[in-house]
């Protein structure tokens, strides 16, 4: 490990940001298909409305894509031994990139892959919220559902480590933060919910989808 004091370590804020901020959707969408997929479907950037516009293949890609964007500057940052907060910090700020990208006029995606690569990174087995994650869409057909539960799941978990066992708190309110901004960016997708109008996920996709 290379010990890193706080005000060195404060630029892998801005880096996380930046990073996260890559807008893969967009960038694949518009690498290989010629298309801006924000002009398709709910006009989000990430895997859900990348695979009704492009197809699955694209939409695992942008999903592997940008769970890296939170997972590798959080790892990189415990490498560096960074302190507790910077590295919370960094765990925020890759999904504050990619809700708000300065690429994309301050617009983006809804933060759960980001944020799951970044939550992984602080605590590696909750790669396993993957499984009721699936589990929830399987039963369910909502992605936003399982988003939304996976992301409430995931910080009381953190919780009851950071509050029973030697999870490091300011990685906790890291989690805490992550979760907000992922619930805060489905709050469409709640309504939607509520009300029963919400668009369910089919193997199908297609250009023209207009909710979701």
């Amino acid at each position: 490990m290379v010990a890193m004091d706080g005000p060195l370590s404060a630029p892998l804020i801005v880096a996380a940001y930046l990073l996260g901020a890559v807008p893969w959707g967009v960038v694949l969408g518009r690498l290989f298909k010629g298309i801006d997929v924000r002009s398709y479907g709910s006009g989000a950037i990430g895997a859900t409305n990348t695979h009704r516009v492009l197809g699955w293949k694209f939409s695992v890609a942008v999903f592997v894509l940008d769970f890296l964007k939170g997972f590798l500057p959080v790892v990189l940052a415990r490498w560096l031994d960074a302190p507790g907060w910077i590295i919370g910090g960094v765990a925020v700020a890759s999904v504050v990139g990619h809700c708000w990208s300065p690429f994309i006029g301050f617009t983006g995606g809804k933060g759960m892959a980001t944020g799951g690569g970044a939550a992984v990174g602080l605590l590696p087995w909750l790669f396993f919220m993957l499984f009721p994650m699936i589990a929830i869409v399987a039963l369910t057909r909502y992605v936003s559902l399982a988003s939304i539960a996976a992301a409430i799941l995931g910080t009381t978990l953190v919780a009851a480590y950071a509050i029973w066992g030697s999870f490091p708190e300011w990685w906790a309110a890291g989690v805490a933060v992550v979760s907000a901004i992922i619930v805060l960016q489905h709050r469409g997708n709640i309504r939607r919910l509520l009300t029963g109008t919400e668009r369910k996920f089919t193997i199908q996709n297609r250009r023209n989808a207009t909710s979701g």
